[in-house]
């Protein structure tokens, strides 16, 4: 081919996609889209270079030219909350929206805990799931992305969705619960932007630009660019991993879940509860329990549940040899459903295989462990019969190589997950994060306050409201006082109350020891509202706990203040403030006795005579945090010996 033709079929290429090139829409801006009222709305998309584009809507009509790459952005006039609206965008080709209202959109972020949908604590949000009926509350499920390069313009997939039914299970039960609050005080449309992913560190949301300051974070962003780097980072890392020995289970190939197979060799222990605490000394491997519980008549033949609690780490579960669950990892709650077909009257054989990687493996306490049927439950708890199927071979040292796992890398979820959405107008922001910084707490206040201006520029839209979660408490509770990497990490987060048009849902209350994900969602959502409704409603409200503000002594006793105490301080339980510990210069801390003065705190200890610092719920997980306002929000913990 002479150069030419090649260069007539180039034009005729290019003058062909350039006919043919369609009006397209990003994924945000769709049928049933909630659209921020009394504000200017963006809508943006894709066309033909240079060309057209006109907009038709609430009677008005828009119109702009594509830039050279086919870009384009319209910025819509104000609209009162309402709907439904219709929308026409053409160029070329016509896109006709239809069921769109106006209301009031939050973009709502995190890690897990802020990801746990409704249908996960379907028990005891059961009621709330069966009778939700708000097709004016909806969410926006961003599906989780990483992009380890560059911010992208759009997303793949992804659907405005009401809270209707069972279409609400898929809904963050944190930002659900916001959103009802807020519906059922302003009755408007309330739209959830869900954009979180479980276990991801807070650099990950944050776009490059919004790391500048910290130049070790951005030096793993540039290296992360290299995607040679990264192939040969992560074939090291399975190279690393398939060399480690996996233990055969003998567990599988003799059938221990089969009903007719007969125990030999095996040994009693108790669920729930870890190996580790009943005789199985640090081991890592597969563990098989089995146990024969007596069906009545009137539970057999019927579909059921299984609920056992939590497991460390996976499990297979068996009843009379039919698999009826697994899970790969630990944090989920074990809820199965069963068939109807499988319980049968009389003896029925349940059988589960645990594998432990690393760690306490096994039954975790404090947890539901039973089988439902027919309004009927069958307790699961007590000794069980148990086999070890396989132990994991120790890893040599210094042989393992970890790989690069992208959703846990500085800006990249920002790229994938934030940066397609920036255009989209909101009004403001919902945060729960934390628990994957809590190793390194002390660099979490940079990082946090770092992120909210990064989106606040991003979004083009001022002192958007930010308001975000202080983690809860979490681990084995203590009764001294000690030193505490989750204690640090919410006096960090404590730290963003600096930054302007800013609020902290305190949950230090509502934690559960053994659940880094604790059931209770409503009450963070709730709280998280209250905290909208003063900053983004302006409602005189009480909208937070008691704040430490400030102390002064006098003679062995410390007095101390606080902001946010509302009409007064209060305990939860009647008694008297507890969780305060006390310390002279030597910052031996002691716990102390405590008195509600007006509203303020009186904390001494009959032993220091000069006092001069104090702590509140300094811990993990502290046993009794009392401390609230009379609006029945707590206190944060706090202490002034930084």
């Amino acid at each position: 081919m002479t150069i030419k033709n090649i260069s007539i079929t180039f034009l005729v290429l290019f003058f062909g996609a350039s006919v043919n090139a369609q009006l397209t829409l990003p994924c945000m801006v769709r049928d049933s889209m909630i659209l921020q009222r009394d504000a200017k709305v963006n809508i943006w998309g894709w066309t033909t270079a240079h060309k057209e584009v006109t907009i038709k809507f609430n009677g008005k009509t828009y119109k702009t030219n594509a830039d050279a790459k086919g870009k384009w952005i319209l910025p819509l006039a104000p609209v009162k909350a309402g709907g439904p609206y219709t929308m026409q965008i053409t160029s070329g080709n016509t896109i006709w929206l239809k069921d769109i209202y106006m209301g009031d959109v939050w973009f709502c972020s995190g890690q897990s805990n802020m990801v746990h949908q409704m249908n996960i604590h379907d028990v005891t949000y059961e009621k709330d799931i069966r009778e939700a009926n708000f097709p004016l509350i909806r969410q926006f499920l961003i599906p989780t992305l990483a992009n380890l390069n560059e911010p992208q313009d759009d997303l793949p997939t992804g659907s405005w969705e009401p809270a209707i039914g069972e279409k609400v299970r898929p809904f963050s039960a944190v930002a659900f619960f916001f959103a009802k609050k807020l519906y059922e005080k302003y009755h408007i449309p309330i739209g959830i932007i869900n954009a979180s992913v479980g276990g991801t560190p807070i650099e990950a949301w944050t776009s490059e630009d919004g790391l500048n300051d910290f130049s070790a974070i951005r030096q793993i962003i540039e290296k992360n660019k290299d995607t040679g780097y990264v192939n040969s980072m992560n074939r090291r890392a399975q190279a690393s991993g398939s060399r480690q020995q996996l233990p055969k289970d003998k567990g599988m190939t003799e059938k221990w879940y089969d009903p007719e197979y007969t125990l030999k060799g095996w040994r009693s222990i108790n669920i729930p509860g870890y190996w580790e605490d009943q005789g199985l000394k640090d081991l890592n491997g597969i563990v098989w329990y089995r146990r024969d519980f007596d069906i009545p008549a009137s539970m057999a033949g019927k579909p059921a549940r299984i609920f056992l609690g939590r497991i460390v780490d996976a499990d297979e579960s068996y009843i009379n040899g039919t698999l009826v669950g697994h899970t790969t990892y630990q944090y989920p709650q074990r809820r199965y459903k069963i068939p109807g077909d499988i319980l049968k009257a009389g003896r029925n054989t349940f059988a589960i295989k645990v594998t432990n990687f690393f760690g306490k493996g096994g039954f975790v306490p404090d947890k539901p462990y039973y089988l439902y049927a027919d309004h009927q439950i069958l307790d699961l708890k007590g000794y069980w019969e148990y086999k070890v199927g396989g132990v994991f071979e120790p890893p040599s040292p210094g042989s393992a190589v970890f790989g690069i796992n992208a959703q846990n890398q500085p800006a990249a979820l920002y790229n994938a997950m934030v940066a397609p959405v920036i255009n989209y107008t909101i009004k403001g922001f919902c945060w729960y994060q934390g628990e994957s910084n809590a190793g390194k707490p002390k660099n979490y206040a940079a990082l946090q306050q770092a992120l909210i201006l990064d989106w606040r520029n991003k979004w083009q839209q001022g002192t958007l409201p930010f308001l975000y979660v202080q983690l809860p408490g979490y681990m084995d509770y203590q009764y001294l006082p000690a030193e505490s990497n989750w204690a640090e990490m919410r006096e960090a987060q404590l730290q963003s109350l600096s930054v302007p048009n800013t609020a902290m849902a305190v949950t230090i209350d509502i934690g559960e020891w053994n659940d880094i994900h604790p059931d209770d969602k409503k009450d963070v959502g709730d709280r998280l509202a209250l905290a909208a409704m003063k900053l983004a409603y302006a409602a005189d409200i009480v909208y937070s706990g008691p704040l430490y503000q400030g102390f002064e002594t006098e003679g062995n006793r410390i007095i101390i203040s606080f902001s946010h105490t509302g009409s007064g301080l209060m305990t939860s339980d009647g008694e008297d403030p507890a969780e305060f510990a006390i310390a002279g210069a030597d910052k031996k801390f002691v716990w102390a006795s405590a008195k509600i003065i007006d509203d303020k705190i009186m904390v001494w200890h009959d032993d220091i005579k000069e006092p001069l610092y104090v702590r509140y719920a300094w811990a993990d997980d502290p046993v009794n945090p009392n401390l609230y306002n009379k609006e029945g929000l707590p206190a944060s913990p706090f202490r002034t010996d930084q």
